[in-house]
Formats: structure tokens, sequence, C-alpha cells
């Protein structure tokens, strides 16, 4: 196969492959096979590989042979052979005998029932002991599938160091088995160096590294390496194209993505469920929606993760009432949804604020069986937050059998929204009793609970008892709900001394909290030396500006006023922009010049006077209103 993917995504690849193999096909070839690939033509307006209107695409061929790339699979290892046992028993509660092997069978055993942790723990017993020096390869695999599953890193090192010092002997299933090991206990660079280094890789290899690349975010590390693959494997399965796919879209490389689309096209692989469900997601995440569209349309078999996809795909980009439609016409297709395609309208309902349609959402979530998922059900909370029906959420939280962090904040944050603090402390605490960890979106939502409600003490101590992990220190946010908190009480000192004693160097947020604080009580001094650091740090922004001048307007301070910065306000030319909010220009001085209008006035000579003057007449209008003038 050829392909030239780097010249069209602009990488900076360290090296540029070409690609070649014995048997490409032609577009009258591929007609002659199968017509419904002429639509192709139509749809992207040149012929099927783009040689019209991109030159480089012109290089692009596809082989469909796969006889110098595909190997027998290995033979995946046997699980460990256990006795019928009755119902509430457990073979792994079994004393195991003293000797080698039966505890290796122990080990087996107890990793076949996800007791990884026990299993790991004997397995360091024995090392240290000396009583391991060698073992099976399905104890090995058993103790490869415990590392996987606690994620581990100290465990995966310590099982690969003593499969490497034993000797073992390592076939392609093992070495694939301990390329996963890796990737998932998050040691990306040794699972490198690891794949690099392997004598032989097949096709299932090459789908572990890349698969494993793109989980992490490595984008253009899998793009590489599919590229060097199509060189050594000159083929790939429908879930390889997936993933390299998912890659495409992440980086917005629509033009990859589409020869990706070409070559699908070729080997014959765009029936498949999941490389079409990806070509959606890619051209929604790229922007181009109608290709989408299309691509959903010539599925032979829509699935519900199809709806799913392209639904998404139009509420990313704002086609709410669209999205809203596809949902409807899934409910007409007998499609069964699941707990994704809920979660989904309802937060299409919530930016539509379409009460009615998310009701009758919520009913078919009931009616589907979902009353107790998690996902939909954060959703609907969130939902019915927003709405400000409190009590319909709290509700649907009680309901849930299992509640997770996400459903804890979305509740919180809707109380302290709609000013109940009270009740955003009561669940903050309730949550703490019943062993939930607070997160950092935690602490934001009873912060701004405690802050709109003035319940000073209550987020005095909820503060304070972030200092005490160092896993949860405060961030400038919430700092900057303390300020706020402070100054709602008149408490203008104590607000100032937070943003001096911060670790960190204040932010925008912070300093516009005192300045708002500064406006409700008229402290000038404090008001003016916050505003002047917002200015350093927002020039442009006009509100900033506004704060300040009420501050002077309510203390009479009308020549302080006027001497505020009007340069910036109405943009003067030639104006220097200097730090000092005193050197200003008196807003008499700004224009001299008046113009009238009266009803009846001819409409061309009334935008003649006021063509070059209506912004000054706008903005001095606003500034009677600033000033009291």
């Amino acid at each position: 196969m050829e392909i030239s993917l780097a010249s069209v995504c602009n990488l900076n690849w360290n090296r540029r492959i070409r690609y070649h193999t014995s048997s490409s096909f032609s577009c009258s070839r591929i007609d002659a096979v199968s017509p419904k690939f002429s639509k192709v033509k139509s749809f992207f307006g040149f012929d099927l590989f783009f040689a019209r209107k991109i030159g480089s695409f012109s290089a692009v061929r596809c082989s469909t042979s796969r006889d110098n790339c595909l190997r027998p699979k290995p033979r995946p290892r046997p699980k460990p052979v256990t006795d019928d046992v009755e119902p509430g028993s457990d073979p792994a509660d079994e004393r195991p005998t003293n000797s080698g092997s039966g505890l290796c069978n122990h080990i087996e055993k107890l990793a076949f029932f996800k007791r990884y942790e026990e299993a790991l723990e004997l397995f360091e017993i024995l090392q240290s002991r000396g009583g391991l020096a060698a073992a099976e390869a399905s104890t090995y695999d058993s103790l490869v599938t415990a590392c996987i599953g606690l994620k581990s890193i100290g465990a995966a090192r310590s099982v690969f160091q003593h499969m490497l010092e034993t000797g073992f002997e390592f076939d392609q299933y093992m070495m694939n088995r301990v390329l996963v090991m890796h990737l998932k206990c998050g040691l990306m660079v040794d699972a490198r160096e690891l794949f690099d280094e392997m004598p032989e890789r097949d096709i299932v290899s090459w789908s572990i590294m890349i698969s494993g690349l793109v989980e992490a975010g490595s984008y253009e590390e899998a793009f590489n390496l599919f590229l060097l693959m199509w060189s050594e494997a000159s083929g790939a399965s429908a879930r390889m194209f997936a993933t390299i796919i998912k890659a495409a879209a992440s980086l917005g490389f629509v033009f990859a993505g589409r020869q990706l689309h070409s070559c699908v096209l070729k080997l014959g692989l765009y029936e498949n469920v999941f490389v079409a469900c990806a070509f959606i997601d890619m051209y929604s995440k790229c922007g181009y929606i109608d290709e989408a569209q299309w691509v959903f349309d010539e599925m032979p078999e829509k699935t519900v993760v199809g709806w799913n996809t392209i639904i998404a795909g139009y509420a990313l980009h704002g086609y709410s009432e669209k999205a809203l439609d596809m949902y409807y016409e899934m409910q007409s297709a007998n499609v069964q949804m699941d707990h994704f395609t809920y979660s989904i309208i309802f937060r299409i309902c919530t930016r539509l604020g379409s009460l009615e349609h998310a009701k009758q959402a919520h009913a078919g979530l009931i009616r589907n069986g979902f009353t107790f998922d998690l996902v939909a059900n954060t959703a609907l909370i969130d939902l019915y937050c927003k709405w400000g029906r409190m009590e319909d959420a709290k509700n649907v939280f009680e309901r849930m059998p299992c509640k997770n962090l996400l459903s804890w904040n979305a509740l919180i944050g809707g109380y302290g929204n709609h000013g109940m603090g009270n009740d955003a402390v009561m669940m903050y605490e309730r949550m703490l009793r019943e062993g939930m960890v607070p997160d950092h979106v935690t602490f934001l939502a009873v912060l701004g609970a405690c802050s709109h409600s003035g319940l000073l003490d209550k987020g005095r101590e909820i503060f304070a008892s972030m200092f005490q992990d160092p896993k949860k220190q405060p961030r400038a946010m919430h700092y900057a709900c303390m300020i706020e908190l402070f100054g709602r009480e008149g408490l203008l000192d104590e607000a100032f001394a937070l943003i001096k004693n911060a670790p960190f160097s204040p932010t925008r947020n912070m300093w516009a909290a005192l300045l708002t604080a500064c406006r409700v009580h008229n402290n000038i001094v404090l008001g003016k030396f916050a505003a002047e650091k917002l200015f350093g740090l927002e020039p442009k922004k006009l509100s900033n500006y506004i704060v300040l001048l009420n501050i002077y307007n309510s203390s009479g301070r009308m020549d302080e006023a006027a001497k505020l910065r009007l340069c910036q306000l109405v943009c003067l030319p030639g104006h220097s922009k200097s730090s000092n909010i005193t050197d200003c220009v008196p807003l008499h001085k700004l224009t001299r010049h008046r113009y009238s209008f009266s009803m009846g006035m001819d409409s061309s000579s009334a935008r003649a006077k006021g063509d070059g003057s209506l912004g000054i007449l706008d903005f001095r209008d606003h500034n009677q209103a600033w000033l009291g003038s």
C-alpha cells in the first residue's frame, strides 16, 4: 500500500515514509465491483481518492492482500480448572498446599476470582522466600491479569523483572500480554521500548501499542506508528482503523481522516459498525457535520452507537433542535436506546430550555429500564437543578442506588445556585458521612453556596478544612469564593488579607470579587487599588471601569470619575495607555461639537451628521447615567 498521511496533516514527522505493495486498485475496478462506491464521488465533489483536487492524494493505493501480514492467532492460555462449587463458596478460599505448584495454582485461582491484591501478595511472599524460582506461563498470565486489574506500576515492574530473571521464554501471546500490562499501568516509555525490542510483531501487537497510545493521548505518536505498521505489516483490522480514526478526530486532521476513509472503502471494511461510527465522530469533531450525516445515512445497520454519535455531533456544534429531531427519528425507527442516549438528550433539553421534552425523555428513561443508571440520572439531576426544580432533582438523587461524586456535586451546586445554602451544606456533610471524598468541584460548589447564602462561619470552616489535606489545597477559584463571601459580609480587610496571603499570584477573579465588594460597601481606597490591578490584567474589559466609575459616582467624586481613563472606553487614537488612572482626559474635552436630531429629519443628512460622532454620542449618553450628569 502507498499512503502519505504526513503530507496532508502537516505533521513534523522525524521521517516521511511511503509504502508500497504489489497490488493496487483503480477507481473503475471498484465501481465494477460495487456500484454503491460511486456515491462517494458525488459526495466529496471529486473522484474517490481526491486526485482531481489534491495532488498528494493521487498517490494513495490500497491493497487487499493480507497474506504477508496475518499470522495464526496464538492459542489463549486456559483459565485455571476449578471444580463445580456450591453457591456461596469460593475455591480460592481453600488452603493451598505448601508445594510450589500448589501455591502457583492458588495464585491462578485468586486472579480468576478477581482477588488481585491477594494474588500479588502471595507472589511477593513467595518471591521474598525464594519459593518461586520459576513458574508456568499460566501463573505469569494470572499475575499479569492482576497487575492490569489493579493498574499497579510497582507490581507490573516486579512481575516482569521476575520473568526476566527466571529466564522465562516468551511466546507471542505472553509478549502481547506483558505489553498490555505496561500500557494499562501507565508505563508508556517502558511499553514502547518493549514493543521496539520485540523479535516479532503481529497485528495484535501493533493494535495493542497503537490503541494504548491513543488512550494515553499520544495521537501523533500513534499516527507515526500506524504509518510504520503499513510498511511492515501491510494491513490492519477494522478495530485498528477505528482507533486511528479516533486519533485523527482528536487532532482535527480531516484530510488524514479522508485518506483513511478511502482506504477503508477499498479494503471492504466500510460496513463495520465501529469504523462507521468512528468516521461520524471524526467528521463531527472536525466541523464537517454534513459529511457525518452522509456517513450515518450510508450505514447498512444503524445501531444505537451510530445514533448517539450523530446526535452528539449535532449537539456539539449547537444544532440542538436538529439533535432533538434525530432523537425522535431514532424513536420512530424503534431503536433500543441506552443510557448515553438519555444523558445526551437531557443536556440538549437543558440548552434548549425545553422542560416538556425533558419530561418525555425522563419517561422514556423509566420505560426502558434505566431508572437506576448512574450517567443518565446524573444528567437528569443537573437538568432539574438548572430549571430550579430542586424537589425533582432531590427525588431522582434519592432513588439512585449508587451515587458517584458527579451526582453529589450536581445536587450541591444546584442548591447553591438557587440560594439554598443550608441544604447545600447539609448535603455536603451527609456526603462526608457516607464516605465520599470531595474534590475541588465539590468545595467550589459548597463555598459558592455559603457565599450566596451568607453562611460565613460554615464557609470559614469548610475553607480551613481544605488545608488539612495536601491533595485538597485551595485553588484560585476557592479563594475567589471566600473573598466574595467576606465581601458580602463587609469584611473587606479580611478579603484583602486573603489575597495578600495567597500562595500564588492573585487572579483577575479574586481582584474582581474584591472590587465588587468595595462597590457594595463604598470603599474608595481599596476599590481604586483593586481596579488598578484589574486594569493591568484586563485592560480592555469595560465592566471593570464601570464598577470603579460607580464607586466614584456614589461617593460624589465627579471630577475623579471624569478623569478615569475615558480614552480607553472610546478608544481615542494616539493616546498613551498609562497604568496611572488619574492621567486621564476630562469628559468635556472629548468633543465640543453639538448635533441635534429631530423627528422627520432626512435620513441621509442625519446619517452624514452622525457617521463620525455616533460612537461618542452613544458613549456620552451612557456616561450621564454613570456620572449622574
